[in-house]
């Protein structure tokens, strides 16, 4: 049956849409009330506080501090902060009478300022936040991850409830999660995330597009290389692994057959049919939608600061980092990559 669309009706969509785009990418002040900052400046202080603008080289002061393939997790010193944000506004000061009236309001400032941190990065159905300044930390991620994977998911906790690869709506509306302040790609490879608060784990995830079919390498494989894959079982009842959980077995899961001549190539029929003999995976015959929902696979989580680690799996610390740099190396490097003015 073919359906006509009325050129009236396409017009209106784009309208929709376009209106939705422009309010969507539209600048606004989304505080109440009466402010003593106006909104531009407090939003231009609260962006300094959470480092946009810095250069970069402030930062990571030697490459060797961020190697690459690497993770480093930081805490915001907010003496520092304050400091860059108080050499901004001493900017417009030029008399005693300028300096005497900015430290008078300077609290009312801060305060101000606090307030704006929270809703620099804010989705518009998100409730506005309006806790006082606290301790911020964050991370920076140096990895080919970030350039393969551009919208990288990142979730931070307060407390470690779930587990490590559980898959459930909390791990988004958990009220242990914590708020990312700022989530930015300062390079093709660098991520920079800034989290309010302390957390407790950190989970990086592939971003959740579409539908992904995989298999698993086999933990057991000698031969490193070797393409040994297996497939865990999903009960066709009810789309979860069957037990046991973390361990392959001959019951809750089937050896991958590659096709001869080409490792790595899948032979999806021999995988179907050793599928269709699993007695919890389907009825004969296997129907497409039962050999997807064996194949689906959601998105790899690497987990950072598993405090109990109590999956027996290893993780790493955030406090487990040490600066490999000696200072007088970095000083004499330093020093030898110094021109003198006028050479």
């Amino acid at each position: 049956m073919t359906k006509t669309i009325k050129s009236s009706l396409m017009m209106e969509a784009l309208n929709h849409a376009a209106l939705d785009y422009a309010d969507y990418v539209t600048e606004r002040d989304p505080d109440e009330g009466e402010h003593v900052v106006p909104a531009e400046l407090r939003h231009f202080l609260a962006r300094l506080r959470l480092l946009y603008g810095v250069p970069f080289s402030y930062l990571v002061p030697d490459a060797q501090l961020l190697p690459i393939e690497s993770i480093r997790f930081f805490y915001i010193d907010r003496a520092w902060t304050d400091a860059l944000t108080q050499g901004a506004l001493s900017v417009g000061t030029i008399s005693t009478a300028d300096r005497t009236q900015l430290e008078s309001v300077y609290p009312h400032i801060q305060r101000e300022v606090d307030e704006a941190e929270r809703l620099i990065r804010k989705p518009r159905s998100e409730q506005k936040l309006k806790d006082g300044s606290g301790t911020l930390t964050g991370f920076l991620l140096r990895s080919r991850v970030v350039s393969g994977w551009p919208n990288l998911h990142v979730r931070a906790y307060s407390v470690d409830k779930l587990e490590d690869d559980e898959l459930t709506n909390l791990a988004e509306s958990a009220p242990e999660r914590m708020k990312v302040l700022r989530m930015e790609r300062l390079a093709p490879a660098v991520l920079l995330v800034i989290i309010d608060g302390v957390p407790a784990v950190v989970h990086i995830e592939e971003p959740r597009q579409g539908i992904q079919f995989g298999v698993r390498l086999d933990p057991e494989d000698p031969v490193a290389g070797s393409h040994r894959a297996k497939v865990k079982i999903r009960d066709n009842n009810t789309s979860l692994p069957v037990p046991p959980k973390d361990d392959f077995v001959a019951d809750n899961s089937v050896n991958v057959p590659f096709r001869p001549g080409a490792p790595g190539v899948l032979n999806v029929t021999a995988l179907r049919d050793r599928l269709q003999a699993m007695p919890k995976a389907n009825k004969n015959p296997m129907a497409p939608n039962e050999f997807a929902l064996q194949m689906l696979r959601f998105p790899f989580r690497q987990v950072f600061g598993d405090p109990d680690n109590r999956q027996g799996m290893q993780f790493y610390d955030f406090d487990k980092f040490v600066a490999t740099v000696a200072l007088p190396d970095w000083r004499d490097k330093v020093l030898k990559n110094l021109v003198e003015p006028g050479q």
